[in-house]
């Protein structure tokens, strides 16, 4: 079969490799778009995400849909449209035996922290443990589907945030996951929702999905002590400073981006005299459920997905990605 490798820094080609067979309890998927993640752009572009370094070609991808191609205990009909929750879960762990995103030794689709690297998606065919599959609503696109996994990022956000209905929330960072968590809190009844970015483009779309208000960083100050929640999607130390001064007095800020890891200067001032709370997230739970609806329900979701490309003019598809003034998510259509 055809897949997408990523086999070092700057290095993408179109690979064959050997098609995968289910075992019992797997199903095999034929991919219809995957979707490019950050964590997939620092891959290609550094030959790294983080500690995690390419060493073996990896196949990107996480955000998916296609339709089941072979389950072989007949239960899921071939032709069944589905996404995929990305995560293989780890160790139980006391205290913690309701999030299993948490476990340690765990894995995640087309990622090179395990060795060997755990695959991901951007291939014609994909082997994923049954439990992984989440079948859709005949009424939900399979290119609009593709973005369940990111808009489950920004829905469990709202989830340690303690929820979003009747509240001020500011979403920090309009790249593809913060216009999602916009879009999701403007449709779970937040009563007032400003998005921020330091470029002109993702704003635009940000007003396009119906946000109250937007507000270009570097050019435009931000509300002090204003917001009940704020979510962070950049992980960019001086946005975070910027959320925790843009939060009310006994308000929430979550951390949805994913900050470098090493000591950053961020001003903790407010968080002790506005006894804010600072929460962190990692990814999500099962919020990826909740995403699947909340797409079948609400078609302006789709806006989101501003390029396609075939696989073929995958790199293409990555340079586009890189530009967030001119894209939002860009997806790769797979054979």
């Amino acid at each position: 079969m055809k897949a997408v490798a990523i086999q070092g820094k700057l290095e993408l080609a179109e690979v064959e490799v050997p098609t995968p067979v289910p075992r019992p309890g797997q199903v095999r998927l034929r991919i219809a778009y995957g979707g490019i993640c950050g964590s997939d752009l620092h891959y290609y572009h550094d030959g790294a995400n983080g500690e995690f370094v390419v060493r073996e070609p990896l196949v990107p991808g996480h955000e998916l849909s296609g339709r089941v191609d072979l389950d072989p205990s007949g239960e899921l009909a071939s032709g069944t449209p589905v996404t995929i929750h990305p995560a293989t879960f780890g160790t139980p762990e006391p205290g913690i035996e309701d999030r299993p995103h948490l476990w340690p030794n765990g894995a995640y689709l087309g990622s090179a922290s395990t060795w060997p690297h755990t695959q991901g998606g951007m291939s014609e065919f994909l082997v994923v443990g049954k439990h992984m599959v989440r079948v859709l609503p005949p009424t939900l696109p399979l290119r609009r589907a593709a973005l369940a996994e990111p808009l489950a990022v920004g829905l469990h956000g709202m989830t340690i945030a303690g929820g979003v209905k009747g509240k001020r929330v500011l979403v920090s960072g309009s790249g593809a996951i913060g216009l999602l968590t916009a879009a999701a809190a403007l449709t779970l009844g937040a009563t007032e929702v400003v998005s921020t970015d330091v470029l002109p483009g993702p704003l635009r779309r940000a007003r396009k999905l119906g946000v109250h208000d937007t507000i270009q960083v570097g050019a435009q100050e931000l509300p002090s002590a204003y917001f009940d929640v704020v979510l962070e999607c950049t992980g960019v130390p001086a946005a975070i400073t910027g959320a925790l001064d843009a939060a009310r007095r006994a308000g929430v800020v979550v951390l949805v981006g994913i900050p470098a890891d090493e000591a950053l200067p961020v001003n903790l001032s407010p968080l002790v005299s506005r006894e804010l709370q600072l929460r962190g997230t990692l990814r999500f739970n099962d919020e990826i459920d909740q995403a699947v609806v909340l797409l079948d329900t609400t078609p302006e979701f789709e806006q989101v997905i501003t390029h396609e490309f075939p696989a073929d003019q995958a790199v293409q598809a990555f340079a586009v990605a890189t530009d967030s003034d001119t894209s939002g998510k860009v997806l790769v259509s797979l054979w």
